[in-house]
C-alpha cells in the first residue's frame, strides 16, 4: 500500500478514520464511494468501520475476494456503515476488483504517474460508483489537500478545483470549513427545489 504522504486529512471529524484516510488511498477512495445520501463525514468514516470488522487487510485484493455475504454484513453492522448497505457493499467490492484488475491493487497507482488533470478526470470517471461529479471534486481534493496537480488539475475540476471555495469535500480541512460547505450544499438544494417547483408554471404558460 502507497501512502497519500500528506498533510492530515479532516473529512470524517474522527481522529483514527482521519488517520487513515490520510495514509490509505483505498479508504480515501472508498469513503469517496460511500459520499451519497448520507452525511458527509459519515461516509468517510466507513472505511475504518469496514476495517476493524474484516478478517484480513482492507485493501483492493482482500476486499475484492472477500465472501460477499459477509461483506455485506460487515457494511451492515450494527451500526450500519451507510443507509443501503447491501448496495453499497456491492459496490466497494466492484470498486476493489477494478483496482485489484487495473491497478494491480494499488490505489494510488490512478494518480501516481498521471500527466494532466484531464487524464486524471478519465481514470477516477472510469471507477466504478463514479459519475462525473464525484469524479471532479476527487480530482480538486487530490490537488488541494494532497497535492495531486497535474497539469490542468484546476481545470479538470471545475467548478470544485477554485481556491477559496467552499463547495464540497475538498475544501473540508475543519469544522468550520465542513459546516460552510454544507451551508453551500443547502443551498443548491433550495435552488434546484425552486427550479423544480416552477417548472409545472412554465409548461401552464406555454400551454
Amino acid at each position: 500500500m502507497t501512502s497519500t504522504r500528506s498533510r492530515k486529512l479532516c473529512l470524517a471529524q474522527q481522529p483514527d478514520a482521519d488517520e487513515m484516510l490520510s495514509r490509505d488511498p483505498f479508504a480515501l477512495l472508498v469513503g469517496m464511494l460511500l459520499d451519497q445520501q448520507i452525511p458527509m463525514e459519515r461516509a468517510f468514516a466507513g472505511p475504518v468501520a469496514i476495517s476493524k470488522r474484516m478478517a484480513g487487510p482492507f485493501d483492493p485484493p482482500t476486499v475484492a475476494h472477500y465472501d460477499p455475504d459477509a461483506f455485506v454484513e460487515i457494511v451492515a453492522g450494527p451500526p450500519a456503515v451507510h443507509r443501503f448497505p447491501t448496495a453499497m457493499a456491492a459496490r466497494i467490492q466492484t470498486l476493489a476488483k477494478h483496482l485489484d484488475e487495473q491497478y494491480a491493487g494499488n490505489a494510488s497507482a490512478l494518480w501516481s504517474d498521471v500527466k494532466s488533470g484531464d487524464d486524471l478526470l478519465a481514470r477516477l470517471s472510469a471507477l466504478p460508483g463514479f459519475g462525473a461529479q464525484k469524479a471532479k471534486i476527487f480530482v480538486a481534493l487530490l490537488g488541494k489537500q494532497l497535492k495531486v496537480r497535474p497539469r490542468g488539475w484546476r481545470e479538470a475540476s471545475e467548478p470544485y478545483g477554485e481556491d477559496g471555495a467552499f463547495k464540497s469535500v475538498a475544501d473540508v480541512i475543519d469544522v468550520a470549513s465542513l459546516v460552510k460547505v454544507r451551508q453551500f450544499k443547502q443551498e443548491q438544494q433550495l435552488v434546484r427545489q425552486r427550479v423544480v417547483a416552477a417548472r409545472p408554471l412554465r409548461q401552464t404558460r406555454n400551454g
